[in-house]
Formats: C-alpha cells, structure tokens, sequence
C-alpha cells in the first residue's frame, strides 16, 4: 500500500485501515473486510477517500461502539461536476470521529457534510480546505446535529477556501443543538494571501507558478487529522 500514501502525501498511523479510491471501497488496500466499522477494535480506525471524483458520491461513517477513535482523511479532485455526500452518526458513548478533507475543484462541486451525535460525550470534528480554480462552483454545506439526552458533545465543522478570482463559492454551515454541548463551533473563511508573503516568495527566486504552488502547499498544510 506504500505507493497510495507516497502518491496521495497521507499520514499513516497504527490503525485498522478503510480505503476508498476514486469514489470506490478498495478492500485489496483496506485492513478491514468492508466499510462498516467495528462495535469495539484495539486499534482507531482511518477512513481514507482519495482520488478523483464526479456524479453522485456517498462516504457513510456510522459509529455504534463505546470508546471509539475513527479518522477520516479525504483528499480529492474533480474535472467533472461531482458531489460528494457524507454523513456520519456517533451514536457511541465517549466515541471520536475526526477527520480532514481536502479538495481540489477544476468544474462544479458540492460537498455536504450532516454530522449526528446521537449519544453523550461523543465527537466529531471535521475541518474541510477548498482549492477553487478559475471559473469553477463550489457549493460547501455542513450540519451538526445534537439530540435531545446527549450532553457534553464536542462538535466542530468548518471550512476555508483558496480560491482564483473568478470562482464562486457558497458556504452553508448550520447546527441543530438540542442538549447542551461541551462545545459547538462551525465556521467558513476565504484565505487570500498577503502582498508580504507573494513579494517574499518572488524575492526568494520563485516564478510566479512556483510562487502559486508553494502558496497552495502552505494552504493546504497542517490539515492532519490526528491533531484536529
């Protein structure tokens, strides 16, 4: 599997491993026999979805047991329009699902994230990073929803982008908080970089395509998922 996370630049960790590519389970490079996750491992589990998308695309990550650590790591791109639905359910006590996505959006895409914490002291933390070429549409819309009897939740959506002048972008975050949360947060923002750093990047010798590569790595660094 050593060529999967040397292509896609994943970090790799002791885990029970459930990968998807292209849109597609991939059993022959998960550990796992399917994508259900287990009630109880001794491991975490990391969920990676890789590749390039388009049409429809549903990621399910359902957690049932108790004492849980699940991790997603998403990194994607489209040429075509795509959509990629994911929802989750915490439905285990003191159980942890977080993850980071990344996209890179050359057409039109939707991303559309419904987080259900359906038990107390559970988590789910999912930070999303948009890179929006010219003249594309990207649509990002987040839900967290807290039940009625689950207290001391921690729930976190977001998203930023990156995106060329010419693109359109369209945030949705939004929570349904019915039991009182350890803490609730969502929130989207647009990253421009400052003159500062484009004149230091020129003065270091770069081209004006290095410079817009190395400002791009710089955004999308530091979305590891073990730390979100």
């Amino acid at each position: 599997m050593s060529y999967l996370w040397e292509e896609f630049n994943i970090k790799t960790f002791a885990a029970e491993t459930i990968v998807y590519r292209d849109g597609v389970f991939c059993p022959d490079l998960s550990t796992l026999p399917s994508t259900q996750i287990p009630s109880h491992t001794d491991l975490p589990v990391h969920i990676i979805y890789v590749g390039e998308i388009a049409g429809e695309n549903r990621l399910d990550i359902d957690v049932a047991g108790e004492n849980m650590r699940v991790f997603l790591s998403a990194k994607i791109k489209n040429k075509k329009p795509a959509f990629l639905n994911i929802f989750i359910k915490n439905t285990g006590k003191n159980s942890e699902i977080r993850g980071g996505v990344f996209a890179q959006n050359d057409n039109r895409l939707n991303i559309d994230i419904d987080a259900h914490h359906g038990a107390a002291d559970t988590t789910v933390t999912i930070r999303t990073k948009l890179i929006a070429g010219p003249h594309t549409q990207s649509k990002l819309r987040g839900t967290a929803r807290i039940e009625n009897a689950c207290p001391d939740c921690t729930s976190d959506i977001s998203f930023s982008a990156m995106a060329a002048d010419t693109a359109r972008i369209e945030f949705t975050p939004a929570q349904r908080i019915s039991s009182a949360p350890k803490s609730a947060d969502h929130s989207a923002s647009i990253y421009r970089p400052t003159d500062a750093q484009v004149q230091f990047l020129r003065m270091a010798g770069l081209s004006g395509a290095e410079v817009e590569s190395a400002l791009r790595e710089a955004f999308a660094a530091e979305l590891d998922c073990m730390n979100i």
